[in-house]
């Protein structure tokens, strides 16, 4: 039978302890990580979120507590009392490793069965186990820091907002379906039947009436959820940081929003960001780096090689650049040794998973130039290449032709992700960086037609306001995201609330009067009662600890996650429900066939 903890107080927590607490007597409370019997010397690793203290029992402890702490096995709940003292052999691997604890009294307060895996950060127990058993993973030293790490910078981030004049306001849970980009969560009506909510994809439509509503500065640590296909960065439910302010512009947003990273790194990591940050516009962060989420960590920037083989013996080249395509190229400097024509083999056939057509390559080996290519071009079209690529003996330069410009540079910057890993090109530190003026509009291939990459509600540039209708392509938005290490950390924009320019972007957008009426009608109404210039964005929590913390995957920074089928295994969630609880929403569920 378990024993109370009646009479004892904790003193402070396992990991808090230190040589200048000697002669101290103590009460900690904890699970057994171990327990080692030496016959007439027992030593208890007791562990709690804050560390491991060694307990010690030998020939001065009372009988009956030491025959209890014979009892011990790993994973009990145990309290102890007794002093501090020096260890004899000390441990420099723990911060308590120069003490100990002498027990004078030892309450066992929860027995434990052998765990199905040890509860240890080198621990090989498969993910799946230990999500299965996530309270038990949750113990792992590594796991608690993290998540304790998390705790830090919501303090700060919500002492952060408090003191740039912010305001916390909570939106709903249950909200009106409205098209945000990813599929909703939907939650059946009981007293109207036949209608649902949606949870929220994000507060978008509240935050922006809040502004209406005159609150200026509106902060949520918001709970967010995405029908969307999962991967090591998303989760179907995350906290989003998230935020809108009145009588701004996209400075000010900007300005919030990079005093408060310097801030957050300073003050949990230790790490001085300096401002402002850099930015680069979309366009060019696409030609530079093939992404609109560059990691800056490093070089290997993407090189125009268009002029250089317009006119050269390569129909591949020649049809691209005569097809209004481009021929791009990366150098990967002093790789020709790990670039072996298998490695390119492989790069090639990411390239065709990717939707490439393929992956062109010059090796320059102290043999001499060798390409796959080089049969179709004269020595002086191949120097034109090489003298454009900046190639110098030693170099491997990788080349795509498209007769569509940005498939060419999303290839590239698949394949710049991929020969940083290839290479181990040294990667660390925390490089923040602005992507600007984004396209309005992008043109989808399968439905031949221009369709919108933001939310409804995003201003477009006031420069390209003309182009709305007769030149999308010409179109930007006053629209952001924040970039850490090749990770989207945040976005937003700049909104529109002129009732006017929103009505003309609904048409834009291909929405009747009557669709944007019944979607978006209670935000548009509210915008002609008096809407001051507001934006904001969203910043995702999980993602900027995963990043600061150096976490492989969002499942290591959040306490209860989901697995890549959008499963809970410790709760076997989602599961049926009674068909009780079906007729009172009136439901009939109609399974999928396989």
């Amino acid at each position: 039978m378990a024993e109370t903890v009646k009479g004892l107080k904790r003193t402070d927590y396992c990991g808090n302890f230190r040589a200048a607490d000697e002669g101290r007597e103590i009460t900690v409370f904890g699970w057994v990580q171990r327990q080692r019997n030496l016959g007439q010397l027992i030593f208890v690793d007791l562990r709690d979120r804050s560390g491991i203290l060694q307990l010690a029992f030998d020939e001065d402890t009372e009988k009956d507590v030491f025959e209890k702490a014979v009892t011990l096995r790993s994973e009990y709940v145990i309290a102890a009392r007794g002093t501090v003292r020096i260890r004899t052999s000390k441990n420099p691997e723990l911060p308590t490793g120069d003490i100990e604890v002498a027990v004078a009294e030892l309450r066992i307060l929860g027995k434990a069965q052998t765990p199905p895996f040890e509860i240890a950060d080198d621990t090989t127990a498969a993910e799946a186990t230990r999500l299965k058993y996530r309270y038990l993973d949750l113990r792992r030293p590594t796991l608690q820091n993290n998540l304790l790490f998390r705790h830090r910078v919501t303090i700060a981030t919500r002492k952060f907002f408090d003191d740039n004049g912010f305001i916390e306001l909570e939106t709903p849970m249950l909200i009106k379906s409205t098209p945000e980009g990813a599929r909703d969560f939907l939650v059946p009506s009981r007293l109207h039947n036949g209608e649902f909510y949606a949870l929220p994809q994000s507060p978008q439509l509240y935050k922006q009436l809040s502004m209406v509503a005159g609150f200026d500065r509106y902060v949520q640590l918001a709970r967010c959820f995405r029908d969307e296909d999962l991967r090591a960065d998303r989760q179907p439910e995350f906290t989003q940081i998230d935020l809108e302010m009145s009588f701004v512009d996209v400075e000010d947003v900007l300005d919030v929003g990079e005093r408060y990273m310097q801030t957050l790194f300073r003050e949990v990591l230790g790490v001085d960001v300096p401002l402002p940050l850099p930015r680069l516009t979309y366009t060019e962060a696409m030609e530079r780096f093939g992404s609109d989420k560059p990691d800056t960590r490093f070089g290997m920037e993407i090189i125009d090689l268009t002029d250089a083989v317009k006119d050269c013996g390569f129909g591949v080249f020649t049809s691209a650049v005569n097809g209004g395509g481009t021929v791009r190229a990366l150098n990967a400097k002093g790789a020709v040794k790990k670039l072996s024509r298998k490695e390119i083999d492989k790069l090639t056939e990411m390239v065709k998973g990717i939707g490439g057509k393929g992956l062109a390559f010059i090796r320059m080996t102290d043999e001499g130039v060798s390409s796959s290519f080089g049969k179709f071009l004269s020595e002086e079209e191949m120097q034109r290449i090489l003298d454009a690529a900046g190639a110098e003996q030693g170099d491997v330069v990788l080349i795509v032709a498209d007769t569509v410009k940005k498939h060419v540079l999303t290839t590239l910057g698949a394949v710049r992700l991929e020969l940083a890993n290839k290479l181990e090109i040294p990667r660390s530190g925390y490089n923040l960086l602005w992507i600007t003026a984004f396209p309005f509009f992008e043109w989808d291939e399968e439905t031949e037609q221009w369709l919108a990459m933001h939310h409804p509600f995003t201003a477009p540039l006031d420069e390209c306001i003309p182009y709305l209708d007769n030149a999308p392509e010409k179109v930007f938005a006053k629209a952001y995201d924040l970039v850490l290490n090749g990770i989207e950390l945040a976005s937003g924009s700049i909104r529109i609330t002129d009732p006017e320019l929103q009505g003309h972007m609904f048409h834009a957008l291909g929405l009747s009067d009557e669709e944007a009426q019944q979607k978006f009608g209670f935000l548009t109404d509210a915008f002609r009662y008096g809407a001051p210039p507001h934006g904001g964005m969203g910043i995702g929590l999980d993602r900027l600890v995963m990043q600061m913390l150096g976490a492989p995957t969002l499942r290591d920074v959040i306490a209860y996650p989901k697995v890549q089928n959008m499963t809970e295994l410790m709760t076997d969630c989602p599961a049926e429900v009674d068909k009780t609880q079906l007729d009172d929403l009136g439901i009939a569920v109609m399974k999928k066939e396989e």
